[in-house]
């Protein structure tokens, strides 16, 4: 079906490959921008599609516990409301996004799932430790760490990027990343996931993000160790690498010239929406990768390829 949205006087549609909202690709979204970061899904025109009503859940993660940092919004919720329809009970730590976090646990509720939130910053430690004790506390056990939360920031030189924001992006994405799984590990069993985010832009090399760039491949490489060194407990560790997805990140680190080319570059020729890369999060998470780790899964419409 067509989906057409209005922003000031001008209409467009843009596309979804199971025609939940449209048919035929223009662009994902109009000029937009946001002043703050990581973003808010609830301010975005148009909203993300985060759930495909034609997934159904077999049960692949039932009685599982997973956590999902940033599982308020963006790629995280879709994962989280994707997990929640293969059986898995949630706990989801996000940073501010108050909005965003009641209406995904509303939504994961609607479904029949569990669902805890805590709002924090993961660069902390003791936060950390704080989401591990819920998880237990609540569940009894963690099965699935899904490190997901982070920050990007558009800047046209390295000698853009201050102090104060390489630090930002560098603890967010890498620190808080290290800080949680080692906070998870000595709770985790025989058969348990990790699966962390990388991105497009570790393996292209973004000349406008260049400090995030550096933390997409510090987590490639830190994936492909952690791996190596949890195989023989099979305990897996794997990642992805997005493309463009339709997240609260984009609106809030490009100016909104850049919002409506983006993903246009991609051999697909559009972005995609978030619902599109949860099955990979599913894939990961279950016993259906029970022989895949140390991996590097590519979802970005043949943006990069090989």
């Amino acid at each position: 079906m067509n989906y057409d949205y209005q922003y000031g006087n001008q209409f467009y549609n843009y596309y979804d490959p199971l025609g939940i909202q449209s048919k035929e690709y223009e662009i994902m979204a109009p000029e937009q921008s946001q002043p703050m970061q990581p973003g808010m899904e609830y301010l975005m025109n148009p909203r993300p599609i985060f759930d495909n009503p034609n997934y159904r859940g077999t049960g692949k993660l039932k009685d599982k516990v997973a956590i999902i940092t940033g599982g308020d919004s963006g790629l995280g919720r879709a994962c989280a409301v994707a997990f929640a329809k293969e059986g898995a009970k949630l706990v989801i730590p996000y940073y501010n996004e108050y909005r965003d976090a009641e209406e995904t646990k509303a939504y994961i509720e609607g479904l029949g799932g569990e669902c805890v939130l805590l709002s924090g910053d993961i660069t902390d430690k003791n936060f950390c430790k704080q989401i591990v004790q819920t998880a237990l506390n609540n569940f009894g056990k963690i099965d699935i760490l899904v490190n997901n939360a982070g920050v990007q920031f558009q800047q046209d030189e390295l000698n853009s990027i201050s102090d104060e924001q390489f630090d930002r992006t560098m603890k967010v994405n890498v620190y808080g990343m290290f800080y949680l799984t080692k906070e998870v590990l000595p709770h985790l069993k025989r058969g348990a996931s990790i699966i962390n985010l990388s991105s497009v832009t570790a393996f292209y090399g973004d000349p406008q993000l260049i400090d995030y760039v550096t933390t997409k491949g510090a987590i490639v490489g830190f994936t492909r160790a952690l791996a190596r060194n949890l195989a023989l407990k099979n305990i897996r560790v794997n990642a992805i690498a997005p493309g463009f997805f339709w997240t609260p990140l984009q609106p809030a680190c490009w100016v909104k010239e850049k919002i409506p080319s983006l993903g246009a570059d991609a051999a697909m020729a559009r972005g995609a929406m978030p619902y599109e890369l949860a099955p990979t999060f599913v894939f990961l998470a279950s016993d259906d990768s029970s022989y895949v780790t140390g991996q590097v899964i590519h979802n970005n419409g043949g943006q990069i390829m090989g």
